[in-house]
This record gives C-alpha cells, sequence and structure tokens, in this order.
C-alpha cells in the first residue's frame, strides 16, 4: 500500500485519496481562441512519462483538501506532497 503525506493531515493510506490527475496543467489565457483540435488536446490529453511526475490528489476521506505530489511512476517513491499554493516553492513537504 502507498502511504501519502497530507500536507495537512501528515501520512495517511492511500485508500484515504483520490487521485486527480496530472499535475501543473496550464488552463489557456484565452480559451475562446482555440480551435477544437486545440481544445481537445487541453481537454483530454496528457502525458504518461515513466519516471518523475507531478500529480493531483485528493484527501477525501480525511480533510478533503486537493494537494501536488511529485511521485515516480516506476518506483511509486513520493518525493514530495505540498499545498498548490506552494507548487512553486521547491523544498516543501
Amino acid at each position: 500500500m502507498l502511504l501519502i503525506k497530507c500536507p495537512w493531515c501528515g501520512d495517511r493510506a492511500e485508500t484515504e485519496f483520490s487521485y486527480g490527475g496530472e499535475g501543473g496543467i496550464q488552463r489557456p489565457r484565452d480559451p475562446d481562441a482555440l480551435s477544437d483540435a486545440e481544445w481537445a488536446d487541453y481537454l483530454f490529453n496528457r502525458s504518461n512519462p515513466r519516471g518523475a511526475h507531478k500529480e493531483l490528489w485528493n484527501h477525501g476521506q480525511g480533510c478533503r483538501r486537493w494537494f501536488g505530489v511529485d511521485r515516480d511512476t516506476v518506483s511509486y517513491a513520493i518525493e514530495r506532497s505540498y499545498t498548490l499554493s506552494a507548487a512553486e516553492q521547491p523544498g516543501e513537504s
């Protein structure tokens, strides 16, 4: 079982959390200017890397907050978890 550290509640079992998808996706500044293909790409296409990956998680059976996780998709090792407001601050855990 994966042990995930919620920034507010501490270490908890993965069964308390819901995976929210790839982290770091920026919404287009002007969505109306995008073609249908570009909008579909933004909505549906995500990278599926082997190795380091930024993810979004929700602590649904705890504080119910969203946060980010840097995780290795090969080893499942979690490098850090952080509040979304601290996403660009290295060293936050």
